[in-house]
Protein backbone atom coordinates (compact mmCIF):
# COMPACT_ATOMS: atom_id res chain seq x y z
CA UNK A 1 0.00 0.00 0.00
CA UNK A 2 1.37 3.55 -0.51
CA UNK A 3 1.79 5.95 1.88
CA UNK A 4 -0.09 9.20 1.23
CA UNK A 5 2.62 12.24 0.43
CA UNK A 6 2.04 15.39 2.59
CA UNK A 7 2.74 18.21 1.09
CA UNK A 8 4.33 21.70 2.32
CA UNK A 9 0.92 22.87 3.27
CA UNK A 10 0.05 19.51 5.40
CA UNK A 11 -2.19 18.57 2.01
CA UNK A 12 -5.52 21.16 3.31
CA UNK A 13 -4.62 24.03 1.28
CA UNK A 14 -3.73 21.82 -1.86
CA UNK A 15 -7.27 19.72 -1.50
CA UNK A 16 -8.88 23.10 -0.84
CA UNK A 17 -7.69 24.55 -4.34
CA UNK A 18 -8.41 21.36 -5.92
CA UNK A 19 -11.99 21.58 -4.62
CA UNK A 20 -12.65 25.11 -6.36
CA UNK A 21 -10.86 24.12 -9.19
CA UNK A 22 -13.33 21.07 -9.58
CA UNK A 23 -16.24 24.05 -8.82
CA UNK A 24 -14.80 26.19 -11.55
CA UNK A 25 -14.51 23.24 -14.04
CA UNK A 26 -18.16 21.84 -12.95
CA UNK A 27 -19.78 25.57 -13.71
CA UNK A 28 -18.54 26.42 -17.06
CA UNK A 29 -16.68 22.76 -18.22
CA UNK A 30 -13.96 23.40 -20.91
CA UNK A 31 -13.51 25.49 -24.06
CA UNK A 32 -12.35 28.59 -22.99
CA UNK A 33 -8.92 30.62 -22.34
CA UNK A 34 -6.82 30.01 -19.86
CA UNK A 35 -7.23 33.51 -18.55
CA UNK A 36 -10.82 32.98 -17.67
CA UNK A 37 -10.15 29.86 -15.97
CA UNK A 38 -7.58 32.14 -14.35
CA UNK A 39 -10.12 34.70 -13.19
CA UNK A 40 -12.60 32.11 -12.48
CA UNK A 41 -10.62 29.87 -9.97
CA UNK A 42 -9.39 33.44 -8.29
CA UNK A 43 -12.84 34.17 -7.79
CA UNK A 44 -13.80 30.72 -6.21
CA UNK A 45 -10.38 30.67 -3.51
CA UNK A 46 -11.46 34.13 -2.69
CA UNK A 47 -14.98 33.00 -2.24
CA UNK A 48 -13.66 30.66 0.04
CA UNK A 49 -11.49 33.22 2.25
CA UNK A 50 -8.38 32.04 0.96
CA UNK A 51 -5.41 34.53 -0.23
CA UNK A 52 -4.88 34.33 -3.83
CA UNK A 53 -2.62 36.97 -6.49
CA UNK A 54 -2.59 36.90 -10.09
CA UNK A 55 0.00 37.00 -12.47
CA UNK A 56 2.62 37.40 -9.39
CA UNK A 57 6.05 38.49 -10.91
CA UNK A 58 8.66 36.32 -9.75
CA UNK A 59 12.63 38.12 -10.70
CA UNK A 60 14.84 35.03 -12.09
CA UNK A 61 18.76 36.21 -11.31
CA UNK A 62 21.94 34.94 -12.40
CA UNK A 63 24.81 36.62 -10.28
CA UNK A 64 23.09 39.29 -8.90
CA UNK A 65 21.68 40.11 -12.11
CA UNK A 66 18.02 40.09 -13.21
CA UNK A 67 17.47 38.20 -16.42
CA UNK A 68 13.86 37.26 -16.32
CA UNK A 69 10.93 37.36 -14.93
CA UNK A 70 8.17 34.97 -14.58
CA UNK A 71 4.37 35.72 -13.94
CA UNK A 72 2.41 32.69 -11.91
CA UNK A 73 -0.77 32.54 -12.76
CA UNK A 74 -1.73 32.35 -9.27
CA UNK A 75 0.29 32.63 -6.32
CA UNK A 76 -2.00 31.43 -3.35
CA UNK A 77 -1.38 32.08 0.90
CA UNK A 78 2.48 33.12 -0.65
CA UNK A 79 2.77 29.10 -0.69
CA UNK A 80 1.24 27.17 -3.77
CA UNK A 81 2.08 27.97 -6.80
CA UNK A 82 -1.05 27.16 -9.40
CA UNK A 83 -0.44 26.93 -12.98
CA UNK A 84 -3.61 26.71 -15.47
CA UNK A 85 -4.26 25.55 -18.94
CA UNK A 86 -6.19 24.81 -21.72
CA UNK A 87 -5.42 22.25 -23.60
CA UNK A 88 -7.34 19.75 -25.55
CA UNK A 89 -4.68 17.31 -25.33
CA UNK A 90 -3.14 15.35 -21.85
CA UNK A 91 -0.69 17.66 -20.00
CA UNK A 92 3.42 17.29 -20.73
CA UNK A 93 6.69 17.11 -19.58
CA UNK A 94 6.72 20.58 -20.99
CA UNK A 95 4.64 22.25 -18.12
CA UNK A 96 5.67 19.85 -15.77
CA UNK A 97 9.15 21.38 -16.09
CA UNK A 98 7.60 24.68 -16.45
CA UNK A 99 6.05 24.17 -12.69
CA UNK A 100 9.58 22.77 -11.71
CA UNK A 101 10.87 26.01 -13.11
CA UNK A 102 8.30 28.42 -11.11
CA UNK A 103 9.29 26.40 -7.87
CA UNK A 104 12.95 26.87 -8.20
CA UNK A 105 12.54 30.35 -9.03
CA UNK A 106 10.04 30.98 -5.77
CA UNK A 107 11.64 28.01 -3.47
CA UNK A 108 8.17 27.31 -2.85
CA UNK A 109 7.67 23.54 -1.35
CA UNK A 110 4.32 22.98 -4.23
CA UNK A 111 2.41 23.59 -7.35
CA UNK A 112 -0.82 22.61 -9.21
CA UNK A 113 -1.04 22.30 -12.47
CA UNK A 114 -4.36 22.53 -13.64
CA UNK A 115 -5.65 21.71 -17.28
CA UNK A 116 -9.39 22.96 -17.49
CA UNK A 117 -9.27 21.99 -21.26
CA UNK A 118 -10.65 18.29 -21.09
CA UNK A 119 -13.69 17.14 -20.46
CA UNK A 120 -12.66 15.95 -16.84
CA UNK A 121 -10.27 18.35 -15.13
CA UNK A 122 -6.62 17.12 -15.44
CA UNK A 123 -4.79 17.99 -12.01
CA UNK A 124 -1.06 17.28 -11.02
CA UNK A 125 0.63 18.54 -7.32
CA UNK A 126 4.14 18.79 -8.42
CA UNK A 127 6.81 18.86 -6.31
CA UNK A 128 10.62 20.55 -6.43
CA UNK A 129 13.53 18.03 -8.04
CA UNK A 130 15.98 17.32 -5.30
CA UNK A 131 18.37 15.52 -7.98
CA UNK A 132 17.73 18.28 -10.78
CA UNK A 133 19.17 21.50 -10.93
CA UNK A 134 16.95 22.97 -13.31
CA UNK A 135 14.45 21.56 -15.46
CA UNK A 136 14.44 22.12 -19.29
CA UNK A 137 12.31 21.50 -22.04
CA UNK A 138 12.84 18.99 -24.36
CA UNK A 139 11.84 20.97 -28.05
CA UNK A 140 11.39 19.46 -31.47
CA UNK A 141 14.82 20.98 -32.03
CA UNK A 142 16.38 19.01 -29.43
CA UNK A 143 14.69 15.33 -30.82
CA UNK A 144 15.94 16.23 -34.33
CA UNK A 145 19.16 16.74 -32.90
CA UNK A 146 19.47 13.38 -31.18
CA UNK A 147 17.85 11.71 -34.02
CA UNK A 148 20.95 12.99 -36.52
CA UNK A 149 23.95 11.53 -33.69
Amino acid sequence: MSKLIVDATGNDLTYRINGAAMVVHNKIGPGFKEEIYERALKNELINLGIEVEDQHPVPVEVDGEQVGIFYLDLLVEGQVVVEIKAFAHLLTNDEIAQMLNYLKATELQVGLLFNFGRRKLEHRRVFPSKDIKSAQRVGRDDVMKSERG
